[in-house]
């Protein structure tokens, strides 16, 4: 498996939490379906980039009781919504313009 750059774990966090709010532990199967196994993701990297999604108000959390156990759900932000939407602008308009220099396109 190959593990996803710090920075890109941020868009791909915000992108699972568009669609629902998420526990931690939750979150990383997630990312790895969506990858198609691709990707792996540790607690090691998804805890940290939480907390700072969450530090700059991209994401917000509530705790919540469920089965027995008290898990923090993350969701995002009218801000985080804004971010990931620019995020993904961003990150299509470089994937672009890589494939078009690896053709050797105009």
């Amino acid at each position: 498996m190959t593990y996803l750059r710090k920075g890109a774990a941020h868009i791909a966090i915000l992108s699972v939490l568009a669609e629902a709010p998420q526990y931690a532990y939750r979150i990383i199967p997630l990312l790895e379906a969506r990858s198609e196994g691709f990707f792996e993701f540790r607690q090691g990297l998804i805890y940290p980039a939480l907390h700072k999604l969450e530090r700059e108000g991209l994401i917000a959390g509530d705790w919540r009781q469920e089965e027995g156990r008290r898990r923090k759900y993350y969701r995002l932000t009218d801000e985080g919504r804004q971010r990931l939407a620019q995020e993904e602008r961003e990150l299509r308009s470089y994937a672009r313009a890589l494939l078009r220099l690896l053709e050797g396109g105009a």
